[in-house]
């Protein structure tokens, strides 16, 4: 009965997961349809942007039903179920890990080749409309180096060893008949590892620039709210009226015949065009300030003061046990050397006391978890889309309702992959036991330990405890399988301690930006001085 119970739960787990997932491929062909151009709109790029942004979010999901699943073939009591034998919990095991071997290979395969192939494929197109092969041949010809970078990363994770053998006169046969012997002994884990670590320090690269920033905006954005529709349009209207009389007072000058200086036709072309934009802006505003959707927005605008506090609540959570924990790590660790490494949580951050709290009622700790790894997704997008598509200070794209062209939206998905890579390191770093344990416990063999009497009276403190960070007997506890793909080469982890204060600093900076800035535009970012005047019926549809 236990055991058809147990096999009951496990069913209804997966067809929340199943049903979880629908709601991911919703969602995704909702938002991309939502700020992809009508009139540039192509059905590879589409396709190929839900289901990047749809591998992004399902990675992302994956982290917590990891801690789940080793979580649940345990008692409360330290003991393992009944149903969850060696065999079972060793199926389980490699299940998830053949799950991250799929969606890890799934993200190099986006990242590598079709993300870029499909990208190029629409520069080109857009260079010469001829011959649809021309385009295929210098779109693989430029996705071909992204290719070798990843045939690069993958062998230098394959073959560079991890543990140096210490016999000096080893011959060069018997190192790389050790290089192949790990190579083999790690199913090719170590080679994974290597090109989603040098990946995820892109995305940590990532994270400070849009996590960052989007983490401080996205909360007082919805605090503040934007500016009345109304009161923009009044304004508008006085700016036409005075862009239109300065007009009228320079074509006076040429009534008698006499021809404009340079300088007043120099001005007179810069009017003309601030009066084309600002009667964009006045269709616009008009088409707001009647539609249904603006009504309903301001009938929710409580509730959105409320999200609003409840996200920077979870920023001031996350930034706070961050800060702690990097500062942890540069009180407590071995060094650089060692990728600032600890064995133990001596600063107590909130988060980590806030998860064995809530693992006393299922599933609170879960739901947590959950919130704090779509809060990073969702706030990257919104980062993404406040400031556009950058390289270092030239701005590529920018990212609009309705106006966002096909390469924007590569660039944004492939944007959105790599920050998933970092996010699990963001969490672990955060809470490394339930990370690594999930809410597991295990039970202390009395006869084995040998302690002094203060080593003793820190085992009955431990106890105390929902539980503990290392096991005395690593076969009691499972350790979930993301695990197994962090802290395998101590110089990424190195670099993820430095990006952690580069992440605390920008996000303190954007707070600081977002609390001294007035209230946004209720069309902002719709209108700018290089749009065309057909680009004003891509966004009606969502107007009326």
């Amino acid at each position: 009965a236990k055991m058809a119970a147990a096999a009951s739960d496990l069913l209804t787990g997966w067809c929340l997961f199943g049903l979880a997932l629908l709601a991911i491929l919703v969602f995704c062909w909702v938002y991309v349809r939502k700020y992809q151009s009508r009139r540039e709109s192509e059905v590879i790029s589409t396709i190929t942007a839900i289901f990047a942004l749809a591998v992004a979010l399902i990675t992302s999901a994956l982290l917590p039903v990891d801690i789940f699943l080793v979580s649940y073939m345990k008692n409360q009591n330290g003991t393992f179920k009944v149903w969850a034998d060696a065999n079972v919990s060793r199926q389980i095991e490699d299940t998830v890990l053949y799950g991250y071997y799929t969606l890890y290979s799934i993200i190099l395969f986006c990242v590598f080749l079709w993300i870029p192939f499909v990208y190029f494929y629409y520069e080109e197109k857009e260079e010469d409309d001829g011959n649809t092969c021309s385009q295929v041949k210098t779109a693989l010809k430029y996705t071909l180096g992204f290719i070798t970078i990843c045939a690069v990363l993958l062998l230098i994770g394959a073959f560079v060893p991890l543990d140096i053998p210490n016999k000096k006169n080893s011959t060069e046969w018997e190192k790389v008949k050790l290089l192949f012997e790990e190579f083999g002994s790690s199913h090719g884990l170590t080679a994974l590892s290597f090109s989603i670590s040098s990946l995820t320090v892109i995305g940590m690269l990532a994270a400070i620039t849009y996590t960052a920033y989007g983490m401080s905006a996205l909360p007082l954005n919805l605090i503040k709210g934007t500016t009345s529709a109304s009161y923009e349009r009044l304004e508008n209207t006085e700016d036409i009226e005075e862009v239109e009389q300065h007009l009228l007072r320079i074509k006076s000058k040429c009534r008698d015949g006499r021809p404009l200086s340079s300088r007043d036709r120099r001005t007179l072309h810069q009017l003309e065009e601030r009066l084309r934009t600002l009667r964009r802006r006045e269709r616009h505003l008009e088409s707001i300030e009647k539609s249904w959707w603006t009504k309903f927005c301001e009938a929710i605008r409580p509730l959105k003061i409320v999200w609003g506090v409840f996200f920077i609540i979870v920023a001031l959570l996350f930034t706070v046990s961050l800060f702690l924990s990097n500062l942890d790590k540069a009180l407590h660790s071995a060094g650089f050397d060692s990728g600032f490494i600890i064995l133990g949580t001596n600063l107590t951050n909130p988060l980590n006391m806030l998860l064995p709290v809530l693992q006393r009622v299922f599933p609170l700790d879960y739901i947590l978890i959950t919130t704090i790894v779509m809060y990073f997704i969702f706030t990257s997008m919104a980062g993404i889309r406040n400031m556009g598509i950058w390289f270092f200070w030239i701005r590529l794209y920018k990212i609009r309702r309705g106006k966002t062209r096909p390469q924007a939206l590569l660039f944004l998905c492939m944007i959105l992959l790599l920050i998933v890579l970092h996010t699990s390191y963001m969490i672990y770093s955060l809470a490394p036991q339930y990370v690594m344990y999930g809410s597991q416990k295990y039970l202390v063999q009395w006869g084995v330990i040998v302690a002094t009497h203060n080593q003793l009276g820190n085992i009955f403190r431990s106890l105390l405890y929902v539980s503990v960070l290392f096991p005395f007997n690593l076969d009691q506890c499972i350790v979930t399988r993301t695990y197994l793909f962090l802290h395998k080469f101590w110089f990424f982890s190195a670099a993820y301690y430095f990006g952690n204060w580069a992440f605390i600093a920008v996000f303190l900076i954007g707070l600081i930006v977002s609390c001294c800035k007035g209230k946004k535009s209720v069309i902002e970012g719709e209108v700018d001085d290089d749009d065309s005047d057909m680009s004003d019926d891509e966004l009606s549809v969502y107007y009326h």
